[in-house]
This record gives structure tokens, sequence and C-alpha cells, in this order.
């Protein structure tokens, strides 16, 4: 068996503005496996200045990899711990080379075109008529979640656009959820949720910086709208870490990222543990190319989630690859099988 790797830059349509900052351009790197004649992929879906292993040593994980592949698949998964990127694209490289067809890795009703996937409609900070805009496109296009990234601009006219939205739209025609990427101070937090809770909210992500344990079960125990974990997770590497960190701070939700808490094998870690204490969880790709978010969808359809997924962040950039998957009426839809990746 042969492997490489390299870097891949993604350019975004339009500048996306989260409460870090403005992204131009996602940095992502991709495994290539060759065996026989036959050939798999897999993505490493790293986010610059939020995945844990972005790190100094990244490339030359990457090249330890290549170089000791023999190792076989699950020793080199769990020799890359620190690396839940890598952990995801040696997974998916694996189940790539193995499958008849290099990007059909779960075959399902999905694949073959016969259900769909309930997504949310992202809709990016900016001011406050740009995320009118995307708002009215989301609903205009069928969704029926939308998820909303606040914290970058005002409070007091993100407000003002919930109330707007609820004026013209109630919970039962639009759920809306919240990402605050842990922008509120914690000590003004849930002052924060209190005035948010009147617009009915499915739900908030990670309210305040991550790393803040007690104060995170406090407001998990006293907030009046369901709390969600996404940051918090990142860096959990053992089960008995996730363990520990679930029964401590009792979240309503926890959000899965494979890219970020080292793939499938590290998200069906999460899975039952948020079962275990009575968590709702949901899944959500990271700004993975086409190819990782594939990966994603077709092994979030077997989980047999029935919320709206996170997975619709296909269409973001100029220059992704043509797949199978395409959005429609708020779902994720699975074509056909052909694929035009050169790899």
């Amino acid at each position: 068996m042969k492997a490489n790797y390299h870097k891949y830059i993604l350019q975004f349509k339009q500048a996306s503005g989260t409460s870090r900052g403005v992204m131009t351009e996602k940095e992502t790197w991709f495994i290539v496996l060759e065996k026989n004649g036959k050939k798999g992929i897999g993505e490493c879906g790293l986010l610059r200045g939020l995945s844990i292993d972005d790190r100094p040593d990244y490339e030359s994980k990457l090249q330890w990899f290549c170089e000791n592949i023999d190792l076989g698949k699950d020793v080199l998964w769990e020799n890359s711990r620190e690396f839940p990127s890598i952990q995801f694209g040696i997974e998916m490289a694996f189940l790539s080379l193995e499958s008849e067809n290099p990007f059909l890795l779960f075959p399902s009703e999905f694949t073959k075109g016969e259900k769909n996937i309930a997504i949310n409609g992202l809709v990016w900070m900016g001011n406050p008529d740009f995320m009118k805009q995307q708002i009215d496109a989301k609903l205009a296009d069928g969704f029926h979640c939308i998820k909303l990234k606040i914290g970058a601009i005002d409070f007091e006219k993100e407000l003002k656009l919930l109330a707007e939205i609820r004026a013209n739209y109630d919970p039962n025609q639009i759920e809306i959820r919240v990402d605050a990427n842990g922008a509120f101070d914690s000590k003004d937090a849930l002052l924060k949720l209190n005035q948010l809770s009147g617009f009915k909210l499915h739900s908030i992500e990670q309210p305040i910086a991550k790393n803040q344990h007690d104060r995170m079960a406090e407001l998990c125990k006293s907030t009046p709208i369901p709390i969600a974990l996404d940051e918090e997770l990142i860096g959990v590497f053992s089960f008995e870490e996730k363990e520990a960190l679930l029964k401590k701070i009792r979240p309503q939700y926890i959000i899965l990222k494979p890219s970020f808490i080292g793939g499938f094998k590290g998200t069906q870690e999460w899975i039952s543990l948020a079962e275990k204490f009575g968590i709702g969880w949901w899944i959500t790709s990271a700004l993975e190319s086409n190819i990782g978010l594939n990966a994603i969808a077709q092994w979030t359809f077997l989980q047999n989630n029935p919320m709206p997924q996170g997975l619709g962040t296909g269409g973001l950039y100029l220059n992704n690859f043509d797949c199978p998957l395409e959005v429609a009426a708020g779902e994720l839809h699975y074509n056909d099988n052909e694929w035009k990746v050169q790899f």
C-alpha cells in the first residue's frame, strides 16, 4: 500500500463571518491511499484557529502517517488521538479504498436517492440587512430550521433581527437555532439568555467560551433556552474525559463535528454517552469540501436522528468538487453516484 497527502485551499464565494473573524479561504488536506491499482481518499478537515490539531507539527504528522501506512487503520487511528482531523481522514481513506466506489462509503436509502436528510439553513454573521437577506433566501428555499451565528454585531441589533423573524414566522413555521461561538461574557450570559428566550428559540450553541465548566454547568441548570455544547467537546480525547465532562455540565444538547472530535469512532463515543445521560445531539459538518461532507452525510443518515442536521455547507466555495449532493427544500439529497474528481 502507498500513501500520500496534499493541501487544498478552498475559496469562499463570499467572505463568511463568525465571532472569531471573517474567512475568505479555508485550508484542507487530503490523504490518498493506493493498493492493487485502487485508490481511496480521505479529507482531514482542519480549521485554523479552532481545531485542536492546529499546531506546527500537523504536516509532519501527515508525513508520519504516510510513512507508516503498513501499521494499519486501527493503530494509525490510535496513534493520531491528538489529531482528530487526521483520524477522520484515516477512517475515510481506508473506507474509500475498501469500497467498490471510492465515494460510496455507507450504501443506504440515502445514497440510492430514496430518502433525504433534514438540515438547518446556515445564516452567516454580518450587518442586519445582510443577515435578513440570507434568512429570506433560506425560507424561500424551503428550510424549516435556520441557524444564526450571533455574537459579532451589536446584541441589541441581533435581538431586533430575531424579533422581526418572529413577527413574521411563528415557531411552527420556522425553528431557530443560534450559535454564539462562545462570544458571551460569563458574567452576563444568563441575562442574555433570558433576553433571547422571548423568541422561542430551539437552542443556543456554546454561549460562553469553553473550559469554564463550573459556569457552563450553572448556565445549563438555570437556562430558559436549551444549551448545546460545541467547542467544549474539542480537545477532549479519552472516553473517561468525555464522560466526566457530560456528567458535570449536563447540557441539553451536544453538537458533533467528526473532523474536530476523532472521526466516526470519536463521534460514536460521544453519542453513546449522550444517550446514557439523556442528552440530545445532532451532527454538523465543519466547512469540509464536498468530499468530507459526503462521508459525514452518508454516516449521519445511518444514525437515524430525525432532527435537522448541520450538513448544508457544500455550496460555500468557488472551487469545491462536483458531487451528487444537493440541497433542496431544506433537505440534503443524494442524486446519483457520479463523481467527477480526479485524485
